[in-house]
């Protein structure tokens, strides 16, 4: 796959971390940036947004009409007969961009994965397998792919790290059962799941959109006084 192109928005100079947002199946990475300004972040923390636009391919349940798609879908319960093969290339270039924010001076630490329906399902796959400790994870409407390899794929330094997930209790696309079923898979296996509902269809709302930001400022609260904590002072 070549890389993904993005767009890119910061909120200040000198960004603090990045939140890498990958959208959902058919739209491209304009689709989130709006709700940057509508996050309740502190006004002191600056913040480095990435919508990376998912490569076209030809999706399945829509008649093979070919649209921008991180993985194919085949049917209707799209948890059945999932397209690995899709789906790891997408988690390969995601894991590109964490990549490219390293190299940049981001600390993985300071990276956040985040995405909406089939973004959230990348997230959820790149960050629970990648090999160093990310800032978090936040999963929209969305559900954990190929969770019978995750036990053999985690990543033991992302099993702390926190996970934001919410669900419309009336989506007809992804079904809330398939969301909760994947909440508790996590639970189990001992991740942190900071788990909400709301009422509205397969889409986002205010409510969500605040929880979210204060989820994000608390995840960088909590990395900005890790740093403090790890300097060593002269004698």
């Amino acid at each position: 796959m070549a890389p993904l192109q993005s767009i890119e928005l910061a909120t200040g100079s000198d960004p603090a971390g990045s939140v890498i947002w990958l959208h959902g199946l058919g739209a491209d990475g304009w689709d989130f940036v709006p709700i940057v300004r509508e996050l309740p972040l502190p006004e002191g923390l600056a913040l480095r947004f990435v919508f990376p636009h998912a490569p076209m391919r030809p999706v399945t349940i829509n008649n093979g009409f070919v649209m921008r798609a991180w993985y194919d879908i085949t049917q209707g319960d799209i948890a059945r007969m999932p397209d690995e093969r899709g789906i790891r290339e997408s988690q390969a270039a995601v894991s590109e961009l964490i990549a490219r924010e390293k190299a940049r001076g981001m600390a993985a630490s300071r990276i956040v994965l985040a995405g909406f329906s089939q973004g959230g399902a990348i997230a959820l796959q790149t960050g629970l397998r990648h090999p160093e400790r990310l800032g978090a994870i936040a999963a929209l409407s969305t559900y954990l792919p190929l969770a019978e390899t995750l036990d053999a794929e985690a990543a033991e330094a992302n099993k702390p790290t926190p996970i934001f997930m919410s669900h419309g209790t009336e989506d007809p696309i992804v079904p809330l059962q398939l969301a909760e079923d994947s909440q508790r898979k996590l639970g189990l296996r001992g991740y942190s799941v900071e788990w909400s509902t709301w009422p509205m269809p397969h889409s986002v709302c205010a409510e969500e959109v605040d929880a979210l930001g204060q989820f994000l400022a608390r995840v960088y609260a909590s990395a900005a006084g890790a740093a403090r904590s790890s300097i060593i002072l002269p004698r």
